[in-house]
């Protein structure tokens, strides 16, 4: 798929009456948040741990929760960049109706999008698996620290979604807090690598997406099926599809212009253009 100059995207938005917003982790990276797959959308690292193994092994829990412990305080000091405000702007200019993010940072919501889908969840809250309560993740996080002295010691190096890689480190001694209202087993409410997205959260993106006439994706590579899905059931009823992203995407075949580059860099030549007209 050709690199196409970011005029046509303009033209591609102007043409649009609604437009709808699929973003994925390159959208955050500049915002210090790694993401997970190269350019040409292969992995970067291992696969996240998936649902089963989180609920069925005891040590593949305590191994997440030490790195989530680790990676938190990073995570959680991430800010939007220049494409969650550009994102933002055009939203309230009425160029974009809305907003699906694969990501679990907030950072659309935190730079001003008031129309988003959270399709794989939220990392700033954890959920008990057994009664539903809901807890903020820093108060998980201060009793994670209370239980487990010098595990804020550890050297770690800041990996995707708030993890963090750690070496030498003895992850049977950490512990784990459970549900203080029920005894149950605490998950962070974020879809794992495997699991299915909740139908409520799956039906509002569905919705957003069936109501425009222009999809725009925006750092992703659609590599995974939830929102893959979305876009080629999109352009199979006649929508527009155009990209924005550094490498290549699973949709190339189905899109109309594509510009390859950073998101916030192409966004902000946009608003300009945009302007300028």
């Amino acid at each position: 798929m050709p690199d196409f100059p970011v005029a046509h995207l303009v033209d591609w938005l102007r043409a649009c009456s609604r437009v709808a917003v699929i973003t994925g982790a390159g959208v955050s990276t500049a915002s210090g948040i790694p993401d997970y797959r190269d350019a040409d959308g292969q992995w970067k690292r291992a696969q996240p741990v998936t649902l089963q193994q989180f609920v069925g092994d005891a040590a593949v829990r305590q191994r997440y929760w030490v790195r989530s412990f680790a990676g938190w305080p990073h995570f959680s000091r991430a800010r939007p960049n220049a494409a969650h405000v550009a994102l933002a702007e055009l939203e309230r200019r009425g160029r974009v109706h809305g907003v699906v993010t694969q990501n679990v940072d907030r950072l659309h919501q935190r730079a001003g999008s008031r129309q988003v889908v959270d399709l794989h969840g939220r990392l700033d809250v954890v959920v008990c698996l057994d009664c539903a309560t809901r807890y903020r993740r820093e108060w998980l996080q201060r009793r994670l620290a209370g239980m487990n002295t010098g595990w804020d010691e550890q050297a770690a190096r800041i990996a995707p979604d708030g993890d963090a890689d750690i070496e030498d480190a003895d992850f049977v001694r950490f512990r784990i807090p459970d549900c203080p209202r029920c005894g149950g087993m605490l998950k962070p409410d974020v879809v794992f690598y495997g699991e299915s997205v909740p139908a409520v959260r799956r039906d509002q993106a569905t919705s957003m997406v069936n109501a425009a006439d222009g999809i725009l994706i925006v750092g992703s590579s659609l590599m995974v099926w939830s929102s893959f899905r979305l876009v080629r059931a999109a352009a199979a009823r006649g929508a527009s599809v155009a990209a924005i992203n550094q490498g290549r995407t699973r949709a190339d075949d189905l899109l109309a212009v594509k510009c390859v580059g950073d998101g916030g860099d192409i966004l902000r030549q946009v608003l300009d253009d945009l302007d300028a007209k």
